[in-house]
């Protein structure tokens, strides 16, 4: 019969004499034992084509965001610092600004000079247009005006005598009035006037009215003409007065085409609004309409601000962006909009930068999850690096609905690497339903969540232990509490030659830990402190465990800790709550009588088994086929059932304890209540690995612990299990002291033995089993079956059936 497993088989231990004081002070900044997504994140880097964008994909708790951050924030500080991108008027077409590109931390500079330009100018222009020579010029031109249009005058006065007519201007024109004997005709007289003389006076208007006409068209033109004298007068003396300030500023920036193209604009829109530079309000009233400012002054300076979108003057290397919440504006930015009676307004000065912005040149890094749940985030950012181009347009534009007039910013060039965070279900939906996901994040880099245990393991453990005692100011840990560590990040895996990645948890420990080491007054976190972290963290979250178990022991869930049955065995499951699984006993019972029913999962046909525990069930009557059918048709019908269970039951990890319930129901054998099983089966009667192998184990030994140990109880698991146990230091000590006992078994025959004490019986070259053995017993009791069915079908048709002799094999 097979020993049950010795205390030292259920925990792996560590011996860290190679292990320094110093390796535990020490810091990891190294990604730790992800060698695949090193490689991954490394060959995405560095190539830059188009498409080499990095999905990484892994576990949440593995990690991820903190070791991406070191791994790229290493990288970005090897790089030069990208530009400084600025948006400026576009003069010709406000409603589309231009985009200007600067050296690393010259946007600040540029701004200041463009402001310092615009106020030297202004004081120029004042002083170019109120000096003494500019006055004197004007005034010629002025005086010059005046004498041509009196000598026209003079003219036309000298033929309204002739005609003895004269004029009279007011505000509402130029009358024309007749004249006798000298002097104007007035109202008195013109009544005295005969019909023959009020006609001739008509006439003579009519005729001098051509006159006056050419008289006003040739005073405009003259009017005209000084006018042009005058502006071309101002225009060289605004452009006297500027030139040499922008050709000082475009000295400056010779190297940058788009500054001198834009300094060059300013230039022609100065000289093209000294009105607004000078007295002009209603050119003031124009630009403050249009670009908003506390008072005219302000207004007319603000088209020639520069907005600056990015400044990287304090950068040190690329950026590297982590933005948590990428909306459509917090992506590709966003124009602000400003109230302006009653309506919302918005010019150049008000576009804000994106995080794709504020990466340009560098990294940015995304949660996929937050980025599909936001509308248009992930069209935008797909758009943005198919185009190799930022366009910040409105949501509404985008969508190409409720279209209205507003900005269009000229597009930004983007030069970026991004690094998109999610898990592997979410990569698979992208990569199986987005033909363009594929095209964009053509690099997965994909986190493990545990890595192989060896003295380099460990000493990155310890690196990590160390950089989060000191970075979080933690007390420091000894070789005791780096040994728990290690054995809680073997836990965490299952596995006594792996360890857990998942460094969320792992952390958590620690600060747990060295909160409860402060409160004891310690210098430093022991093994001690550890296990109690381990502990208390369990114990917030167990109360539905403590609630079973208190119902277990009182009776009211009825698990059987002693004592012999029959066709009854105790399985087990894990219950996952969410932060916290535990393992729980569940008492199964078979009934089988004769019948060509089969194997009947009750579970299944109340509709409360899954899948993969209907499987596991059909993959018994293989098994008993296999062993006994070969000679005997197999004509039982067997019910199984999950006694108590009221919720799904799903998993094949109970079959191996279903067919032990089998196998003693048909051979009227009795097992022992006090072990309980688990493990899968399959056809041939090999028992298989199980998940959750530690959580069963102790919910099993705590439900015994509370119903009295008595040296009687234990586990059996599959043998390929024992490399996963890292078991509770008091089941392990129960096992030293002969209180509880596991055993590991390869085959049904193993457990069967183990669970009656019986031998499990080998088949002779006839398929005979020798006597007083489990199979010899299940067989005899199947050809007994098989014989009664058949007389039975005789005495109800006075025949056998071949139909129903055929179903029985």
């Amino acid at each position: 019969m097979k020993e049950p497993l010795d205390a030292a088989s259920l925990c792996k231990t560590f011996d860290l004499n190679f292990l320094s004081d110093a390796a535990i002070l020490s810091e990891k900044d190294d990604i730790i034992g992800q060698p695949r997504a090193v490689k991954s994140l490394e060959t995405g880097l560095n190539i830059s084509h188009v498409g080499y964008n990095i999905f990484v994909s892994g576990a949440a708790g593995t990690g991820k965001l903190t070791a991406i951050k070191q791994f790229l924030g290493k990288r970005a500080g090897l790089q030069p610092a990208p530009s400084d991108w600025c948006y400026v008027n576009n003069f010709g077409d406000p409603y589309r600004p231009k985009i200007i590109s600067l050296p690393a931390g010259h946007a600040r500079n540029f701004r200041s000079d463009i402001k310092k330009l615009i106020d030297e100018a202004r004081s120029a222009l004042k002083k170019a247009f109120t000096s003494e020579e500019f006055s004197e010029h004007r005034e010629a031109i002025v005086d010059k005006m005046k004498r041509k249009q009196n000598e026209l005058l003079s003219v036309l006065d000298e033929e309204a005598k002739k005609e003895n007519l004269t004029f009279r201007t007011s505000p509402m024109g130029i009358f024309i009035i007749p004249v006798k004997n000298g002097k104007a005709i007035d109202e008195t007289e013109a009544g005295k006037l005969t019909d023959k003389e009020i006609k001739a006076i008509r006439e003579k208007q009519e005729k001098f009215n051509k006159r006056l006409d050419n008289y006003l068209d040739e005073r405009r033109k003259i009017e005209k003409a000084a006018q042009e004298e005058i502006d071309d007068l101002g225009r060289k003396a605004a452009l006297f007065a500027i030139d040499a300030l922008i050709r000082e500023r475009k000295s400056a920036y010779q190297s940058l085409g788009d500054i001198v193209t834009y300094l060059d604009e300013i230039k022609e829109d100065i000289l093209h609004n000294i009105p607004a530079f000078l007295d002009g309000e209603s050119k003031q009233n124009q630009a403050k309409a249009l670009f908003g400012g506390e008072n005219d002054e302000e207004s007319l300076l603000a088209k020639y601000d520069v907005n600056i979108l990015t400044d990287n003057t304090d950068m040190i290397g690329a950026p590297l962006i982590i933005e948590p919440n990428p909306t459509f504006t917090n992506l590709v930015g966003k124009m602000e909009k400003e109230s302006r009676f009653g309506a919302l307004l918005t010019n150049f000065s008000l576009i804000k930068a994106g995080a794709l912005h504020r990466a340009n040149g560098g990294y940015l890094v995304l949660p996929a999850l937050e980025l599909l749940r936001n509308p248009l985030a992930y069209d935008s950012l797909k758009r943005c690096l198919k185009s190799k181009h930022i366009e910040i347009e409105e949501a509404t534009d985008s969508l190409g609905i409720l279209s209205a007039k507003t900005l269009k910013p000229e597009p930004v060039p983007l030069n970026i690497k991004v690094v998109l965070m999610g898990d592997s279900h979410i990569y698979s939906l992208l990569y199986e339903l987005d033909n363009e996901f594929r095209e964009l994040f053509k690099i997965k880099a994909d986190f493990d969540t545990a890595m192989e245990l060896n003295e380099s393991a460990i000493k990155s453990y310890a690196g990590f232990i160390g950089k989060l005692v000191k970075e979080e100011k933690l007390l420091p840990a000894g070789k005791p509490a780096v040994e728990r560590i290690l054995q809680y990040g073997c836990r965490l895996i299952e596995h006594q030659e792996k360890l857990s990645t998942r460094f969320g948890k792992i952390a958590d420990i620690l600060r747990e830990a060295s909160y409860y080491a402060g409160l004891e007054g310690t210098a430093e976190i022991t093994a001690l402190h550890i296990e109690r972290a381990i502990e208390e963290k369990f114990y917030r979250s167990n109360l539905l465990q403590e609630k079973l178990n208190d119902m277990t022991k009182e009776g009211s869930i009825s698990i059987e800790t002693e004592g012999e049955r029959t066709g009854q065995v105790n399985g087990l499951s894990v219950i996952d709550i969410g932060d916290i699984a535990f393992g729980h006993p569940n008492k199964i019972t078979v009934s089988t009588d004769m019948g060509r029913d089969g194997i009947i999962d009750i579970e299944r046909e109340a509709k409360l088994g899954g899948p993969i525990h209907s499987k596991g069930v059909m993959i018994l009557s293989g098994y008993l086929y296999e062993q006994f059918g070969k000679q005997t048709p197999v004509s039982i019908s067997a019910r199984i059932v999950f006694e108590q269970s009221y919720a799904g039951v799903d998993g094949d990890s109970a079959s191996s304890t279903e067919l032990y319930a089998i196998l003693s129901s048909l051979g009227g054998i009795p097992i022992k209540q006090g072990i309980a099983v688990t493990g899968s089966v399959n056809q041939k009667g090999e028992v298989q690995a199980v998940g959750g192998i530690n959580e069963k184990i102790e919910g099993y030994f705590e439900v015994c612990r509370l119903k009295g140990l008595t040296g009687n109880q234990g586990v059996i698991i599959p043998l390929q299990n024992v490399r996963h146990l890292m078991l509770k230091k008091n089941i392990i000590d129960a096992v030293n002291e002969k209180k509880f006992r596991i055993w590991a078994v390869n085959n049904i025959d193993e457990g069967i033995e183990i669970l009656t004490g019986m031998h499990a019986g080998t088949a002779d070259s006839k398929g005979e089993y020798e006597p007083n053995t489990v199979k010899f017993l299940v067989n005899n009791r199947l050809k007994e079956v098989t014989a009664k069915l058949k007389e039975f079908s005789i005495g109800q048709n006075g025949r056998v059936p071949a139909k129903a002799y055929k179903n029985s094999l």
